[in-house]
C-alpha cells in the first residue's frame, strides 16, 4: 500500500478537525513525498496577468494560517490559497465543527474563520519564495465593527507578499457575512477593497489581482446583481463557489442535520450551474475559478467546460489522499491527448449553455 494510501487510512482514525492537523503537521515535516509531474504546456494558463503552471490549486480552507502553501504546490497543485485570515486572531465556533458525510464524499463545517489572524500568516508567508503562486483569502473578524475595513486592512497586509487575493464574503459559518453579497454592500466593499488595492499598488510598482469568492446558494436576480456589480468595478475575477447550506441528495441523513456548509462530491452540479450561469452573465474575458466537488481529472475538466479557467478543490482530498492533485494533473494531459487539444484552454465554455440552462 502506498504511503498516501496509508496516511489517508491513518487519519481517519481520528476525529475531523484533529486529522486535518495532523495532515498538516505531515506536510510541514515533509512526511509527504513530493510528485514528479513533468511541466506539460498544454496545461499553462495565463489568467489576470499571473502564470499558472496548471490549473489545478487548493481552496482555501485547508491552510488557513499559512504553514505549507508551498508543500501544497509539490504535491501537483498550480497554485495554493491560504486563509481565511482575520486581521485578528478567533477561535472559531465551538467543537465539534466538522464532520465527514463518508457515504456521500462530502464534509460539513461550522468552522467559523478560527485562524491566527493577520500578523501570524504574514511572518510566515514573509518565508516563502516571491515564486511560488499563493493567493490569499481575506475575511472579518466575527465581533468587527466594520467588516469592509477588516477586508482594506488585508489587502494592506498581506500586499507585498500575496500574488493574488479573494475576498470571502460567502462562508455561511459568520453570522450575516452573505449580506455583503447584496448589490449595495457589494457595491461598498468592492469599492473599499480595490481602492486599498490600487493604493498598494501605487506604492509598490506591483498590481495584485482580486477574485471575489460567492456562494451557490444565490437566486438568479442575486447572479444578476454580483455580475453588474463585478463589471462594474472592474473586478479581476470571481471564485464560484463556496459551500451550501443545501442537504439535496445526501445518503447520510444523520449528519446532514448538522448546522454548516456542506462541501465535496454532492456540490458539484450546484457549484457547476451557478459557474456557468455567472459565466454566461459576465460574458468571456473575465476569469473565473471553479470550485466544489472536484474530485478527478474529468470533474476538473467539466468545470472548464462549463466556464471556468481554473480550478480549485479541498474537500474530496480528504478523500482521495494527497496523490488526488498530481492524479488530476496528469489526468488532464491524458484528456489533452485523447481530445487532441494544444491547450485545455481549448474546451474552455464548450457546455456553458448545457449548465447554464439548468436549474439552480
Amino acid at each position: 500500500m502506498a504511503f498516501a494510501d496509508l496516511a489517508r487510512k491513518g487519519l481517519f482514525l481520528f476525529d475531523p478537525e484533529t486529522a486535518h492537523g495532523l495532515s498538516i503537521a505531515a506536510l510541514r515535516s515533509g512526511l509527504m513525498p513530493a510528485c514528479s509531474l513533468q511541466a506539460d504546456p498544454r496545461l499553462r494558463q495565463t489568467i489576470a496577468g499571473l502564470d499558472f503552471a496548471n490549473p489545478l490549486g487548493m481552496a482555501a480552507g485547508y491552510d488557513k494560517n499559512a504553514e505549507v502553501p508551498e508543500a501544497l504546490i509539490r504535491l501537483g497543485f498550480g497554485f495554493a490559497e491560504i486563509g481565511t485570515v482575520t486581521p485578528r486572531p478567533q477561535s472559531g465556533n465551538p467543537k465539534p465543527r466538522i464532520f465527514r458525510l463518508t457515504a456521500d464524499d462530502a464534509v460539513i463545517n461550522r468552522l467559523g474563520f478560527n485562524n491566527e489572524g493577520h500578523a501570524a500568516a504574514l511572518q510566515r508567508l514573509n518565508a516563502c519564495s516571491r515564486q511560488s503562486l499563493i493567493g490569499v483569502n481575506i475575511g472579518a473578524n466575527k465581533d468587527s465593527e466594520d467588516r469592509i475595513a477588516d477586508y482594506a486592512a488585508g489587502i494592506g497586509t498581506f500586499y507585498d507578499v500575496a500574488r493574488y487575493f479573494t475576498a470571502n464574503i460567502s462562508s455561511p459559518n459568520t453570522p450575516g457575512l452573505r449580506d455583503l453579497q447584496a448589490r449595495d454592500s457589494l457595491a461598498t466593499l468592492l469599492s473599499a477593497v480595490l481602492a486599498a488595492r490600487d493604493e498598494q499598488s501605487a506604492r509598490a510598482g506591483r498590481r495584485v489581482p482580486v477574485f471575489l469568492k460567492i456562494a451557490p446558494d444565490l437566486t438568479e436576480e442575486g447572479l444578476d446583481d454580483i455580475a453588474e456589480v463585478a463589471l462594474a468595478h472592474h473586478l479581476d475575477g470571481l471564485i464560484v463557489s463556496n459551500t451550501t447550506l443545501s442537504r439535496d441528495g445526501l445518503t447520510d441523513r444523520t449528519q446532514a442535520s448538522e448546522a454548516g456548509g456542506l462541501s465535496g462530491k454532492p456540490l458539484f452540479a450546484k457549484s457547476t450551474i451557478v459557474l456557468a450561469k455567472m459565466r454566461r452573465r459576465v460574458g468571456a474575458a473575465l476569469p473565473i475559478i471553479g470550485v466544489g466537488g472536484v474530485n478527478s481529472a474529468e470533474t476538473a475538466a467539466e468545470k472548464i467546460r462549463a466556464g471556468a479557467d481554473l480550478v480549485q478543490l479541498y474537500s474530496c482530498m480528504v478523500y482521495a489522499g494527497p496523490g488526488l492533485p498530481a492524479a488530476i494533473v496528469r489526468g488532464l494531459s491524458q484528456i489533452c491527448d485523447r481530445e487532441r487539444l494544444a491547450s485545455i484552454r481549448d474546451i474552455r465554455g464548450t457546455r456553458t449553455d448545457d449548465w447554464a440552462d439548468r436549474s439552480i
